[in-house]
Formats: C-alpha cells, sequence, structure tokens
C-alpha cells in the first residue's frame, strides 16, 4: 500500500467528516476509500474510526494518528518548499470571518489592502456575532473576541478588549454617575445579548467578582440598536468597547465605573493545522495579526478612549 497516499485520505476523512466527501476530495470512488482505510487499519492493527450509517468519530487512537499525520504531511510540504527555494504569490479565494461591529471598524479594512497587496487573491468575508466551527462552515481564518478552548486550534493573541458600561449625557445628568456597580441594580439598562445573554452583569470589585441584576428596559441582539437605544438615554448599556468608541468621541456616550470592568476579552486570528496552511492562508493570518496589532496599539494611545485596561 502507498503509506503516505493512505495518510493522506486518513487525514481527509477525518477533516470532512465523511467517507464520502473525503472520496469526493481526494478523485476516488467511495469503495475505493472504504478499502484504503481498511488496509490502513489492517497494517496499524488499530481501529482509527468508529463507523455508524449516520456519522463517524474517531477513537483514541485515530486521534493520536490524525495529528501524527499531519505532522508528517506538514514536515513534507515545508520540506519541498524549502527545496524549491521559492514561495509562489498567494493567490485564491479566502475566508474570513469575524464580529459584525470590529469586522467593520478593523478587518475590512486589512481585508482591502491585504487585496491591493496581493491582486490575485480573493476574499469571503462573513461578518457574524457568533462563535463558529472553522470546518464545519468552511473558513479558513477567524477573528474572535472571545476566550479560546478548543486546543485543535491555532490562536494567534492581537490583544485583548475591554467590557465597558456606557450612559448618555443626558441620562448621567438625570440619574448621576454611580459610584458602584449595585447602583445599576436601581437604573434602567439596554441589554445587548451578545455581551449579556443573561439578566446580570459581571463585574470586578476588589480580589472578587461581583454579579449585579439588571433592570433591562430593552433588550436587543443587535448592536447597533442597543447602542442607538443607550445614546438615546434609555438606559445604562454593557458593550465592547470598540463598539462605543465613535459614539464616546461625539459626545453623545460617556463610560463609567471603569474602575470595576471585569477583565478584558482575548482578541485572537485563529485558524486551523497551521502547518498545513496554504500559503494564501498563512499570508492573510500573517498579514490580520500585524493589522489587528497596529490597530490595537492606535487605540492604546487614543486619549481616554482604550481597547485595553492600563496598567496601574
Amino acid at each position: 500500500m502507498d503509506k503516505l497516499r493512505s495518510m493522506q485520505i486518513f487525514v481527509e476523512i477525518a477533516e470532512r467528516g465523511s467517507l464520502t466527501a473525503a472520496a469526493e476530495a481526494v478523485g476516488k470512488s467511495l469503495p475505493s476509500v472504504v478499502r484504503i482505510l481498511a488496509s490502513l487499519e489492517e497494517v496499524l492493527q488499530v481501529r482509527l474510526l468508529n463507523r455508524t450509517t449516520r456519522r463517524i468519530a474517531l477513537t483514541e487512537e485515530g486521534r493520536v494518528y490524525l495529528e501524527r499525520c499531519r505532522r508528517v504531511l506538514a514536515d513534507i510540504e515545508e520540506t519541498e518548499r524549502a527545496l524549491s527555494q521559492r514561495q509562489s504569490e498567494p493567490s485564491g479565494t479566502i475566508a474570513v470571518t469575524a464580529p459584525v461591529r470590529f469586522g467593520e471598524m478593523h478587518v475590512a479594512p486589512a481585508v482591502a489592502s491585504f487585496l491591493e497587496r496581493y491582486p490575485k487573491t480573493r476574499v469571503e468575508l462573513l461578518l457574524l456575532d457568533r462563535v463558529i466551527d472553522l470546518l464545519e462552515e468552511g473558513m479558513d481564518i477567524a477573528v474572535r473576541i472571545a476566550p479560546l478552548a478548543d486546543s485543535s486550534l491555532i490562536a494567534r493573541p492581537v490583544g485583548s478588549i475591554r467590557q465597558v458600561v456606557c450612559a448618555s449625557p443626558a441620562l448621567l445628568q438625570r440619574v448621576g454617575e454611580p459610584a458602584h456597580p449595585r447602583e445599576l441594580a436601581d437604573q434602567p439598562c439596554v441589554r445587548f445579548t451578545g455581551i449579556s445573554p443573561g439578566a446580570t452583569w459581571e463585574f470586578a470589585d476588589g480580589d472578587g467578582r461581583l454579579a449585579v441584576p439588571i433592570n433591562s428596559r430593552v433588550t436587543c441582539n443587535q448592536v447597533g440598536a442597543s447602542l442607538e437605544a443607550c445614546s438615546a438615554g434609555v438606559g445604562f448599556g454593557r458593550f465592547l468597547c470598540y463598539q462605543v468608541m465613535p459614539l464616546v468621541a461625539a459626545g453623545r456616550l460617556a463610560m463609567v465605573l471603569q474602575e470595576f470592568e471585569p477583565a478584558p476579552t482575548p482578541l485572537s486570528v485563529v485558524y486551523p493545522h497551521s502547518r498545513l496552511l496554504s500559503s494564501r492562508v498563512r499570508a492573510m493570518a500573517d498579514w490580520l495579526v500585524e493589522s489587528l496589532g497596529h490597530s490595537m496599539q492606535s487605540a492604546q494611545s487614543g486619549g481616554s478612549i482604550r481597547y485595553c485596561r492600563q496598567p496601574e
């Protein structure tokens, strides 16, 4: 048997979750792929996949073998690239996903400059305020503002984003600026479910955490509408810092309770299997890390409106 080709086909099966999809990807018939998998398991004397009529799942031995196969195939790819002594210009389509408002403000400009630098590339930019499975959704790269729990993904840190509480100047003049988060329990609030899925807001209070139940006059799943309600004086709102920056700069919102902010949320560029990236995806990942890093540095020095909590 061709061990290298068998390893490649096994990786395709594992990543696509389907024998049929893997067969289509490698240009072989389904019975041929089934025979190759069976031969590989026979040679290894272990079962790599548990198969039912509806789905396939990796065994523990299969998960270990999958990672080893990826490393071997990556080493071969890197060796061939080194021997060729050249890197081809990135070309083809790259699928990128990011949060809606952050994508509009920072990712879209970075993508535009990337396309100018690499004219043979195309980008599909999907802006969503939810975390998606990159492989299931067919995405190459994600810009995420969230803690990362999936160890199968490569996460390159860019910075961290503050969660801030804001109110309109008119509301602050009417009810006063709160001195402690507990005061919010008696005040009207605007709840953006993308930040606060529940009816409590968490704060840092000394060495501990404080959960404050809020009185939500408006609950909305869209950040734009939530910001408009907040700036119209409907209530106090909690948002990610970059979301409120234009309104704070325009004097329509003011940040309060900054000394009680919870730990900032990580901002990362995320992608699967770093050593098996195509040149175009690798180039885009590097570009986003650098471009977004510059954006973060600019925000850090932008007066009182900062993405990250500053060291005391």
